[in-house]
Formats: C-alpha cells, sequence, structure tokens
C-alpha cells in the first residue's frame, strides 16, 4: 500500500500497523537526522495522515522522556544561529516561531543573549564587511552596513551606533558622518551583499 509505505517510510511490510508505533518510528527517524520541535515533527506526522490522537501521544510521551524539548532546542538555536550566522535576539526570535516554538520558550532563549554579547556581535560583522565597502562614499558604506545587520534583525539603534563607530575608526571625516543617525532612510542592501 502506498500510504503504509509513507506512513511508515520503509519496505512494505516491515512497518507496524499500529498508528502510534507507526508516529514513534516516523519521529526517530526525524530526530536521528537533527533536532525538531514538537510543532515540526506535529507537522510531518499530519502530513504522513498519522491519526492525530496517536500524534499526541506519542509526541507527549516523547516531550516526558526528553526527546523533544522546545526549550532546549530554543537555546541551542540561538547559540548555534547567533554565533554561525550573527543573528540578532529579532531575527533569531522570528525564525524559531516559525519553528512553532512556544512564546515563553523563545523569550527565554534570547535572553540568554545579552545586549553586550549582540552588539560585539554586530562590530564583528560590519568590521568583516567594511573592507568590501572601502573607495566607497561614507553614505554608501553606511547604507551597505546598516542594511546589512537590519536583514540579520539588528535594531536601528544599535546598527546606526556600530556602523559610524566602525566608520569613525576607519577614518572617515566626521562631516562625511554628520548626517548619519537612526532617522535617516536607508535602503538595505541587496541580500547577496551579506558576508
Amino acid at each position: 500500500m502506498p500510504g503504509s509505505r509513507e506512513a511508515g517510510g520503509g519496505e512494505p511490510g516491515d512497518e507496524p500497523a499500529d498508528p502510534e508505533a507507526v508516529a514513534r518510528l516516523i519521529c526517530l527517524r526525524l530526530l536521528t537526522a537533527a533536532p525538531r520541535t514538537r510543532a515540526q515533527l506535529a507537522v510531518e506526522l499530519r502530513r504522513r495522515r498519522v491519526p492525530e490522537d496517536a500524534a499526541t501521544a506519542v509526541l507527549s510521551r516523547f516531550a516526558e522522556v526528553g526527546l523533544i524539548n522546545d526549550a532546549m532546542f530554543a537555546s541551542a538555536w540561538v547559540e548555534s544561529r547567533h554565533h554561525g550566522r550573527g543573528l540578532a535576539r529579532r531575527a533569531l526570535a522570528a525564525e524559531l516561531g516559525r519553528r512553532g516554538v512556544q512564546s515563553a520558550d523563545i523569550q527565554a532563549a534570547v535572553a540568554r543573549l545579552s545586549p553586550e554579547t549582540e552588539a560585539a556581535t554586530a562590530r564583528e560583522l560590519v568590521e568583516r564587511k567594511l573592507a568590501s565597502t572601502r573607495g566607497q562614499p561614507p553614505r554608501a558604506q553606511a547604507t551597505k552596513l546598516v542594511g546589512m545587520l537590519a536583514r540579520k534583525g539588528y535594531p536601528a539603534g544599535i546598527a546606526y551606533r556600530v556602523v559610524r563607530e566602525a566608520l569613525e575608526r576607519a577614518g572617515q571625516d566626521d562631516s562625511m558622518l554628520a548626517g548619519l543617525d537612526e532617522d535617516d532612510e536607508f535602503e538595505p542592501a541587496a541580500a547577496d551583499d551579506e558576508p
């Protein structure tokens, strides 16, 4: 049967007929490949036509024994994506929300990322990107740098401050930077400008 093969994911006849056993098998295979949230697993079980009561029972049991832990998932996600991609709290919270993590778990995970750490990461991102903007007018440099930080979820206040500091350290004439503040309207540069 094509439906039962899809549900079990194996050869016909080798998967259990019990819906809970099928749900367990699907969840274990998915969790072996990568960590997942409860919501992600629930979506996959629905897609594979596992009955709702069987899916709920298996997901509850997996949460009970610690195989699913959205709070731990959120914490690891924030750590990994902040250090790996330089994403700010706002972007991380949006990503976790799209993965079905509850608001309280999201808030707890992003709260572990201090404003000082977030600002330090923004400085590192700007320093790396600054080299590719050398020779451009300060306004064009600022536009690209602020746009890059905006795409990574940094608040305008941090983005403008960090970019202004970086351009000043790079020796830009203060008169050229005089108009650079939070009230300026910058168009984010294209996404392919990211480091």
